[in-house]
């Protein structure tokens, strides 16, 4: 496995994180799934009352050990729910906000690890001043809502200019290629979404996967429609189920979806992947020996 700040920071054996896929990663199969392979599992709060949460929460601790974090919608999660979920997640995570200093502290009275999405490298600069642990670069190739117009690439690149802690990538990642990719630029992890919607744990409805494996990178857009009201916000979805008005999220790594696989296998499949490539770059920047 590879060692970064992230995964000493969160405790997980590979800089993988599983983004918190919407609807898809609300029940605790998926995060502990992921936690067990190696990589840090999310699940999603999104407008869950607390009463809801917390035997979710109760399973993720039986079963995921302390690599598992859950993500907030800020203008959506009942501020019941926030609390419930600083009491008791190893990691909270925000998104869809202006970093807050009270929300990040109301985390670390809790005991837990603050992380905040952003979308520029202002708004990093911002979560970090806020006292985040972390931060997530999410570009415009990522599955569902983003906050910022930059690409994955190039938005990583300005936020590890502008923050010291450690940075996670989101946003067009889906092989081990593109966890290469983000972790030799200088991401202390990656945050792969779409290749985890067709998890076997995720439950999605075959017809999603089918979209998403008969998808590629030029069959997603960008589209307001999905929003909610008063919401100015644009979506990453596949252009197919735009025309039967289905909300297909996915990134634009969608062509590494080839079918339903266990958690574990995405996670060794991108983690082993990664090292490899690495190695390989490794042994070729190497200085001649005479």
């Amino acid at each position: 496995m590879i060692s970064t700040k992230f995964t000493e920071l969160v405790g997980c054996a590979a800089p993988i994180q599983q983004a918190p896929n919407g609807e898809l990663a609300t029940m605790a199969a998926l995060p502990i799934a992921v936690a067990r392979a190696g990589g840090h599992g999310m699940l999603a709060a999104l407008t869950t009352p607390a009463s809801e949460l917390e035997p979710v929460l109760d399973e993720l601790a039986a079963g995921a050990g302390a690599a598992w974090g859950v993500n907030v919608i800020v203008p959506m999660t009942p501020p019941e729910t926030v609390e419930l979920a600083a009491q008791r997640a190893p990691l909270v995570d925000f998104h869809q906000g202006d970093p807050d200093p009270e929300r990040v502290e109301l985390v670390h009275r809790g005991g837990g690890l603050a992380s905040w999405q952003v979308g520029t490298a202002r708004e990093a600069r911002a979560a970090q001043d806020a006292g985040c642990d972390l931060v997530v670069a999410q570009g415009t190739d990522a599955a569902g809502y983003s906050r910022g117009r930059a690409g994955t690439m190039a938005l990583l690149q300005e936020v590890l200019d502008a923050v010291d802690v450690p940075v996670l990538a989101a946003g067009g990642i889906g092989t081990a290629r593109g966890v290469a990719a983000a972790l030799a630029a200088g991401a202390a992890g990656v945050r792969v979404g779409t290749r985890f919607l067709a998890a076997a744990e995720a439950g999605a409805d075959p017809r999603y996967v089918e979209a998403l494996v008969a998808a590629h990178a030029e069959d997603t857009v960008m589209t307001g429609r999905f929003a909610p009201p008063d919401v100015p916000l644009q979506a990453r979805v596949l252009r197919s189920g735009l025309e039967s008005d289905r909300a297909f999220l996915a990134g634009e790594s969608t062509g590494a979806v080839r079918g339903v696989q266990p958690a574990a296998e995405i996670v060794r499949e991108l983690t082993e992947g990664a090292e490899e490539l690495l190695a390989r770059a490794a042994r070729l920047a190497a200085p001649a020996v005479a």
